[in-house]
C-alpha cells in the first residue's frame, strides 16, 4: 500500500490484486504470474529489450540528445507490453496512456488521468478476450488460464493484476534509468571508470538502484504489538518504510551519499523486502543492465542541456525532465 491510498479502493482490491493481498493467497497469485516466465519467453523479452535500447539510443544520438525521460520511457513499456502479450502495433498507444495514467504528478489534469486509466482497462478487457480465443506465451494468457484453489481468476482479478504489473514495471525502471544517467553526469570520475571497463561490472546496476531509489515508500500494517527504534507500535498500526532512507543508512553503507559503482556488498532496498519483494526485480535488473551496457558502449559523453525538473511525489523519486546533450562514441 501507499500513504495516499484510498481505503475503500484498497479494501475492494484486497485478495484480488497481488500487491494488496497477504499470504497464502499472495503466493498463489504470484505463482501464476511467475509460471509465465518460460525460458523461451525470457529470451524473447531480452531480445525486445536489446532491440528497443538500440532503437531509442540511435534516435537520441542522431538528434544529439534531448529529454532523456522520453528516451528512458520506451524500454520499460516495450518490455511490459511484450510480457503481458500486447502486440507491438499497440505499444505506442500503451506508452501514451501509461505515461498519462501513471507518470502524472499532483499538477496533472485529473480528468485526463482518469480517462487514461479507463482506456488501459478497456484495452485489457479486449486483450483478455483475445487471449481466451488465441492463447500466447505471455502473462495475460497465464492469468486467463490460472486457477486458485480450483477456481479460475475473475476478469476483475486479471484486470487488477495487469494494472499493477504495468504501473509497477513502468515507473520504477524508467526513473532508475533517468536518475542513473544523471548520477553518472554528476560523478564524472565514475563515468570515466565505467567507460574504461570491459563490459558492465555486476556492481553497477545494484548501485544505481540504491542511489536512485525510485520507489520511495511502502506502507505496511503491523500484525502484532511491536517496538521500532525504541518506540512502541500497537498491532494494526500503519507503518511507512522509506526506502531511500534505508538506502542511505550509514550503518550499512560507507559514504552513502556518494555514487560508488564498485560498492560491494550492496544490500539495497530498492525492491523492498520480504513477502512483497518486487515481483519484477529480475526483469528490471536485466532492463537496466541492457540500457547501461549500451549507454556506456555508444555514448562518449553526456552533458546537461537545460534545467533538470524533479517529480513532486511521495511515491516515486524521479524526474519529469532531464535535457541532455549526447555525443556518440
Amino acid at each position: 500500500m501507499r500513504l495516499d491510498h484510498n481505503p475503500a479502493a484498497t479494501a475492494a482490491a484486497a485478495g484480488k490484486m497481488l500487491i494488496v493481498t497477504d499470504p497464502p493467497r499472495h503466493g498463489k497469485i504470484r505463482g501464476i504470474i511467475n509460471g509465465a516466465f518460460t525460458p523461451r519467453m525470457v529470451r524473447r523479452l531480452e531480445e525486445t529489450m536489446r532491440t528497443t535500447v538500440d532503437s531509442v539510443l540511435e534516435e537520441a544520438l542522431a538528434a544529439g540528445g534531448g529529454d532523456f525521460t522520453a528516451v528512458a520511457a520506451r524500454l520499460p513499456v516495450a518490455t511490459i507490453c511484450d510480457m503481458l502479450g500486447v502486440p507491438p502495433a499497440d505499444w505506442d498507444f500503451m506508452l501514451d496512456r501509461t505515461m498519462t495514467a501513471f507518470g502524472a504528478t499532483g499538477e496533472a489534469d485529473p480528468l485526463a488521468v482518469a480517462e487514461a486509466h479507463v482506456d488501459i482497462l478497456s484495452y485489457y478487457e479486449e486483450l483478455v478476450e483475445r487471449r481466451r480465443r488465441e492463447p500466447g506465451e505471455d502473462i495475460v494468457t497465464a492469468l486467463v488460464n490460472g486457477e486458485i484453489d480450483g477456481r479460475p481468476l475473475t476478469d476483475e482479478e486479471i484486470f487488477l493484476n495487469c494494472d499493477g504489473l504495468i504501473s509497477g514495471g513502468n515507473e520504477t525502471t524508467r526513473h532508475a534509468t533517468v536518475g542513473g544517467l544523471l548520477a553518472l553526469i554528476e560523478h564524472p570520475g565514475e563515468w570515466r571508470w565505467l567507460r574504461a571497463q570491459d563490459g558492465l561490472p555486476p556492481t553497477v546496476v545494484p548501485e544505481i538502484l540504491r542511489y536512485t531509489s525510485p520507489a520511495m515508500h511502502v506502507l505496511r500494517t503491523t500484525a502484532t504489538d511491536t517496538t521500532l527504534g525504541g518506540f512502541p507500535v500497537p498491532k494494526g498500526s500503519p507503518v511507512a518504510l522509506w526506502l531511500p532512507s534505508g538506502n542511505r543508512d550509514e550503518a550499512e553503507f560507507a559514504a552513502p551519499e556518494r555514487l560508488d559503482l564498485r560498492r560491494a556488498p550492496n544490500r539495497h532496498l530498492a525492491f523492498a523486502h520480504g513477502t512483497h519483494f518486487c515481483l519484477g526485480s529480475a526483469l528490471a535488473t536485466t532492463e537496466l543492465t541492457v540500457m547501461f551496457e549500451q549507454l556506456v558502449r555508444r555514448v562518449a559523453a553526456a552533458e546537461p542541456a537545460g534545467p533538470v525538473r524533479r517529480m513532486r511525489s511521495t511515491l516515486i523519486r524521479g524526474h519529469e525532465a532531464l535535457p541532455v546533450t549526447l555525443r556518440a562514441a
